[in-house]
């Protein structure tokens, strides 16, 4: 069974590679839109890329089944969970099933909320789904920008960044989208923190393998399916894990193996004159950062080439 599954899993990343070669030839001639229009699109149209998919081919989960976690037999304590907690109430979705759908549109009690996941650039992000006062859902477009998701908002059809957070083409255009804190970590971890936490079903309405990894082995290596605008120098793997802070118009990155020199639990840093602490759990991989007043700042985590891609000013954290 585990040869078969190797197998599979071989053949899938020869076919990404194959279709994102194929991808990115055809997008240096023809601008791919999907259907969306993007007559005054803030970025490049021949850099927006076909990922393959439709409209709506990957399809988000709008009306997720989340159930307790002594329920959840289909997770191990170690698997990786995006978290969010917002008035004690926590909910979690596994990085299993998110890989197949990328978006899940929730809510706890009235926030409205889009938990997105990128698996190509290994970013999960939060958003409030309140956009301008309107209530929206969240699909996947099946378009990328600098190898990342654009997602599209249901109520105007805009074209969004996941990682600029910020709407690139559509009604919208130039809107942001405001970011909720999260937390990257292990199914053990997370309970423990949070023992009353609800999980995300595997249940979905989709026929979807979830316990096979559509990207296994896209993590270690140092390929990238899709072209980005700016190549993340060799100082770190392109797919080291970090988390990326913005302060105006300063970005930072913190870097996971720099945080592993470091050593420190928790330390103080600068931002653009903004003091942050940073905390490190070494155990379970996860970073939370808050700024001087103690609140949770909503920072990106995700590879190192990604954040490169969209920041190539970038400051990076090295450990003293």
């Amino acid at each position: 069974m585990l040869t078969q599954r190797l197998k599979k899993n071989r053949v899938f990343i020869l076919l990404a590679v194959l279709v994102g070669l194929v991808t990115t030839q055809h997008n240096a001639f023809a601008t791919s839109d999907n259907g969306f229009d993007l007559s005054n699109a803030t970025i490049p149209t021949e850099q927006i890329l076909h990922g393959g998919p439709p409209k709506d081919g990957i399809p988000a989960i709008s009306n997720p089944k989340l159930i307790t976690a002594d329920k959840a037999r289909y997770i191990d304590d170690q698997d990786r969970i995006v978290g969010i907690n917002i008035n004690g109430i926590a909910k979690a979705y596994p990085i299993a099933i998110l890989n197949w759908h990328e978006i899940v549109n929730d809510k706890i009690n009235n926030q409205h909320f889009a938990i997105t996941y990128c698996p190509l650039c290994g970013t999960a992000v939060a958003f409030d789904a309140n956009v301008n006062g309107n209530v929206t859902e969240f699909g996947v477009s099946g378009l990328l920008y600098n190898s990342d998701v654009l997602l599209y908002d249901r109520n105007t059809e805009s074209l969004w960044s996941q990682i600029t957070s910020s709407a690139v083409a559509g009604k919208l255009v130039g809107e942001k989208l405001k970011r909720l804190p999260i937390s990257h970590t292990s199914w053990l971890d997370w309970q423990q923190r949070h023992p009353d936490t609800m999980v995300l079903s595997d249940d979905t309405g989709y026929s979807r393998d979830y316990a096979r990894n559509p990207y296994a082995g896209y993590e270690q290596s140092r390929s990238l399916f899709f072209s980005v605008n700016n190549r993340a120098p060799d100082n770190y793997h392109p797919k080291e894990l970090v988390v990326g802070l913005e302060f105006g118009d300063v970005f930072k990155a913190y870097p996971f193996i720099e945080l592993e020199k470091n050593g420190k639990a928790s330390f103080s840093d600068q931002i653009n004159g903004n003091q942050v602490t940073v905390n490190w759990n070494r155990k379970n991989r996860v970073v939370t950062i808050f700024d001087s007043g103690g609140k949770e700042i909503a920072g990106i985590q995700g590879f190192w080439f990604a954040w490169f891609a969209f920041h190539p000013d970038t400051e990076i954290f090295h450990a003293e």
